[in-house]
């Protein structure tokens, strides 16, 4: 087989040993690798039920066929681990230069095991694997972090840390690669703290083989014409203009921009931090992952005021979860609030989000400023900075935050107030507008999530085709044919915004090339619903049930008032019993034996 290396490294923390496995060749045709791969190695070495985190819980690093190559948009890699945010199976992808890295440095993954006794980090380069000791990086944020290691080894080495934040083992830390690249969502950055594991260095020299080198150059073509011609992907198109951030005025004037912890879904303020005022204002240039030719990432300068400075830009979602969600319309504390958390180390949808979900507590009365020291109200861009810092190093009232806002509201007696789905926060589509994306929410195996499936993209941008965000009909369907496409996306390791441009059809030609698998499009497909199904296997073994594939109250019984969806609330329930049916799972949300035959999948422990 091309397109993997085929070796693994393992580390156990707790006896501080490293061995080179073979990969498993058998499971990574039926996984591929990223997301399903790691995956299916997390549900065969741990307990569900585990605390994520516990030394037992596992921390996986996973590449995919397509990571390093010259396949369109080729830089991701997955950390995969049981979420401390939410207890679900946890799989977050990241862009930038490391998983390339990785694989130039001759694996395809690495599995952390235990817990080391004093902070250490991870060496690699090509055959030389060692653990050396991090304690002198302890407490340091990624950039100085990354920075130190740097200079202590190869300087064109690729870093993966945490910061403060995972230190502290905050339930939604992040991995951060690259400075300000990525793994997210669901606190993967905190599994890697609680091991006493800052970071990962890795240094390759080494080539990727693939199967067939004129089918793949072709496919790889064929799919960079295609993303280069595309109004959303190509040159002068939406994403690399204005970045994630266009979806501002797009979500804005559909009244889709959950405002306000999600009181409202319009924002007065929403021209104010939108993508092209960031480019017309703030913009220095676009900025790359490895072989991507979108450059949807910002590079911007704050120009002046007391957060004057060059940053990264935000994204879609952090721009949103500190903006209209907190009703903050300063673009200037908004770049500053994010950037804070890629010095950290926090997820900036949850953190955002979080505070927005403070900030409603304290207007109803719920926390007192005895609580805070302080006020905590919508549009003060000032605390959101403030409450970012002291939540990634656990300070006061900010060592509540660090729970996310599920547990925060709980604990003030309003659970409701909390915008999450499994106890994560969901991301800037609001579900009575789009109604496939509340049905998106309500069965993400991660929690509130919008990219395990992006119906945002027929309902929003009518890719590939327009459907009504106002309607049921037909989403169950949709939903699933998305999910099991992204499955199989975050597995190839290529980059989802790819897909608004190329589809199942060049996305298994670029696999197969790859990698040899003769496999049908349709049979490509198959991999990621088995992958979606084994998620889904692991979390019912986790405890979860048809009971937490729900959505918050505010979403389900609350219309909104303005708007093409005035009037609607998500109707969540009838797309559910469709959406289940569709699955071949029964009518508690349980995959049958049929399916899972079918799927080649048995599951170790269902009552």
């Amino acid at each position: 087989m091309k397109g993997w290396i085929g070796k693994l490294i393992r580390v156990n923390l707790t006896e501080k040993t490293i061995k080179v496995e073979d990969l498993n060749m058998e499971d990574a045709k039926l996984y591929l690798g990223g997301r399903g791969l790691g995956s299916k190695y997390l549900y065969d070495e741990i307990d569900p039920t585990i605390d994520p985190l516990s030394p037992e819980n596992k921390l996986i690093f996973m590449t995919g066929p397509l990571t390093g190559t010259y396949a369109t948009c080729a830089g991701r890699f997955n950390v995969v681990a049981k979420a401390p945010l939410t207890g679900t199976i946890g799989a977050s992808n990241s862009g930038g230069y490391f998983g390339p890295e990785l694989k130039f440095a001759g694996y395809d993954g690495i599995i952390f095991e235990g817990k080391a006794d004093k902070p250490v980090y991870l060496h690699i380069y090509d055959d030389i694997i060692e653990l050396k000791s991090a304690e002198h990086l302890w407490g340091k944020d990624v950039f100085e972090t990354t920075d130190t290691l740097l200079l202590e080894n190869e300087e064109d080495a690729r870093v993966a840390c945490i910061g403060p934040a995972g230190e502290k083992q905050v339930l939604f830390a992040t991995v951060m690669n690259d400075k300000d690249r990525a793994a997210g969502r669901s606190g993967l950055g905190a599994v890697m703290g609680s091991k006493n594991l800052k970071a990962v260095v890795v240094r390759g020299t080494k080539g990727i083989g693939v199967s067939d080198k004129f089918d793949f150059m072709s496919a790889t073509k064929d799919a960079k014409e295609k993303i280069y011609a595309n109004a959303v992907t190509g040159k002068g198109g939406g994403l690399a203009s204005y970045g994630t951030e266009v979806l501002v005025n797009i979500l804005n004037e559909m009244h889709g921009l959950p405002t306000r912890n999600w009181q409202t879904s319009y924002f007065e303020g929403g021209e104010l931090i939108s993508g092209e005022y960031l480019a017309e204002n703030y913009l220095i240039r676009n900025k790359a992952c490895f072989a991507c030719p979108i450059g949807c990432g910002r590079v911007i300068k704050i120009p002046d005021g007391k957060y004057k400075g060059i940053v990264a830009g935000p994204e879609y979602e952090a721009g949103w979860s500190y903006g209209a969600c907190c009703g903050v319309d300063d673009l200037n504390a908004i770049n500053k609030a994010n950037h804070v958390c890629n010095l950290l180390g926090l997820d900036p949808i949850t953190m955002g989000a979080t505070i927005a979900c403070a900030m409603e507590l304290f207007e109803i009365g719920a926390i007192s400023k005895e609580d805070l020291g302080d006020e905590l109200r919508f549009g003060d861009g000032d605390s959101i900075i403030k409450w970012t810092e002291k939540t990634g190093n656990r300070e006061g009232f900010g060592d509540l935050l660090a729970l996310g806002s599920y547990r925060l509201a709980e604990k003030y007696g309003h659970p409701e107030l909390s915008m999450s789905v499994k106890k994560q926060e969901m991301p800037a589509y609001d579900g009575r507008a789009i109604q496939g994306m509340a049905l998106e929410y309500a069965t993400s195996n991660r929690g509130g999530c919008h990219v395990r499936g992006y119906l945002t993209s027929p309902e929003v941008l009518g890719i590939p085709m327009k459907t009504d965000p106002l309607t049921t009909e037909g989403k169950a369907g949709l939903l699933k044919l998305f999910q099991d496409l992204t499955a199989l996306v975050d597995s190839s390791d290529i980059c989802l915004f790819s897909t608004f441009a190329i589809g199942l059809p060049e996305i298994s030609s670029m696999l197969r090339a790859s990698t040899g698998l003769e496999l049908t499009d349709e049979e490509f497909l198959l991999v990621g619903e088995r992958i979606w199904n084994l998620e889904k296997l692991f979390n019912l073994e986790a405890g979860f049930t048809k009971e937490d594939d729900t959505l918050p109250p505010r979403l389900l019984n609350e219309p909104l008032t303005t708007g093409p969806a005035k009037g609607k609330v998500a109707e969540l329930e009838v797309m559910l019993e469709e959406y289940y049916e569709v699955r071949g799972w029964d009518k508690e949300g349980i995959p049958t034996d049929e399916k899972l035959n079918e799927l080649s999948l048995s599951a170790k422990a269902l009552a």
